[in-house]
């Protein structure tokens, strides 16, 4: 609904300056006619109503080429620009001004014409070398301003392992993070590296359909993240250029961030913990949080195939945990009440064993 809303309106907008645009060509076509008729020495009417209707005609489909759809272009990049990158980018269009008019004065003692070019030449090319100065180098020129505030999502001091966490492609397009994020329980920033972001990129576009799905997710999951979730979420553009594989780069990162990962990713949660970097597994959480059974208990669960014991039925509870019930294969498809024997613990999650 919000969307049809948008686009009703933004194509009403460019309605607007179509018919604006088409007006104003109109009018300046049909003063050119005019005096490309004096010029002929010929009767006017015919030139200014024929400049008129090509005038109004160019307009009404130029203008939008040259009004609302650059700056539709020119909003979308900024949305999906990083703010450090849209920083850079302003800090250097300042400093490029700034020097540009340290030399205004000089250049204005210049002879015709260059006192009125070489100002605006220079303020050109001085604003175009100070943005790609710093946007070349804003991850140095950010590690440098960070420093100073030990504090900050982005800093380096003792504090930053209390307020960024960063995030893996797995934890991602696993989905559950957007639902823990709603409870509260998460404090601080969830930090996503554009390394990652251009990995969700790389499997939405796969041509294996599972792995697009999987990406697709992943990239709405990161939507949800930034636009629905209490607690704030940012892309940076902190990487590690020594290292090339997404895993090592996000444990180095971690390294230099003082902040723990995280993950679903078992060999990441490995490689990480061996390197002294803190591991937030969803996996974990998830059985830490199921219900507890003792021996002796009474559960309900339906029966909905054989196990792997002679005899033997299986069930699963309402968090995913897998109930082996003994003699339960003459049980199938039905809901019974069992009582549990035994509760084990597994790498691959908790399993109940009970019997009628």
């Amino acid at each position: 609904m919000g969307h049809r809303k948008n686009t009703a309106m933004s194509f009403s907008v460019e309605f607007i300056f179509r018919i604006i645009g088409a007006i104003i060509a109109a009018v300046a076509a049909t003063i050119g006619g005019i005096q490309f008729a004096h010029w002929l020495e010929t009767a006017p009417d015919a030139y200014a109503i024929i400049f008129g209707l090509v005038g109004f005609l160019t307009g009404l489909i130029l203008t939008p080429y040259l009004t609302t759809r650059p700056l539709r272009a020119i909003r979308r990049q900024l949305s999906h620009m990083s703010a450090g990158r849209l920083t850079a980018i302003i800090a250097g269009i300042f400093l490029g001004l700034v020097a540009a008019a340290l030399l205004s004065l000089p250049l204005s003692l210049l002879p015709a014409p260059f006192r009125q070019i070489m100002p605006l030449a220079t303020a050109v090319i001085f604003c175009y070398l100070s943005v790609i100065i710093l946007t070349t180098r804003q991850n140095d020129l950010q590690s440098l301003f960070n420093s100073f505030r030990p504090g900050s999502v982005e800093g380096l001091g003792e504090k930053t392992s209390d307020t960024v966490i960063l995030l893996d492609t797995s934890v991602i397009i696993d989905g559950r993070v957007a639902d823990i994020s709603q409870t509260g329980f998460i404090q601080g920033t969830l930090l996503i590296p554009n390394f990652v972001l251009f990995e969700l990129q790389h499997i939405a576009d796969s041509a294996d359909a599972m792995r697009r799905n999987r990406g697709r997710r992943g990239l709405e999951i990161l939507s949800i993240l930034q636009n629905e979730a209490p607690i704030p979420t940012r892309i940076t553009d902190m990487d590690v250029s020594e290292v090339r594989d997404v895993d090592s780069k996000l444990v180095s990162l971690a390294r230099h961030l003082r902040c723990p990962i995280m993950t679903n990713d078992y060999n990441l949660n490995r490689v990480a913990e061996i390197q002294g970097v803190t591991v937030l597994n969803i996996n974990d959480l998830a059985n830490a949080v199921k219900a507890i059974f003792l021996p002796g208990e009474e559960i309900m669960v339906k029966i909905i195939q054989e196990g792997r014991e002679l005899g033997q039925g299986v069930g699963y509870l309402d968090d995913g945990t897998m109930v082996v019930v003994e003699e339960g294969r003459k049980l199938i498809n039905s809901t019974r009440n069992v009582t549990v024997t035994k509760v084990l613990q597994t790498a691959a999650g908790r399993m109940i064993f009970a019997k009628p």
